[in-house]
């Protein structure tokens, strides 16, 4: 049986936390910042857990996961 590869965008967006858990960047913190509240650019800051509907799915596309 071969090696599976990452797949290398998904490596790039997620990451396994300590517990097993998906972790993820909230979207919209790229451009036009100055149009949104200091409040929530603080709340973009934070990283997001993947929801467990989907953790299944992006774990097969990361071997290591």
């Amino acid at each position: 049986m071969p090696k599976t590869k990452t797949n290398r965008a998904a490596a790039k967006r997620f990451k396994i936390s300590g517990s097993g858990r998906v972790r993820r960047s909230k979207a919209g913190g790229n451009h036009m910042m100055q149009e949104k509240s200091r409040k929530r650019i603080r709340r973009l800051r934070n990283n997001d857990m993947v929801d467990s509907t989907r953790e299944k799915q992006i774990k097969r596309l990361l071997p290591y996961g």
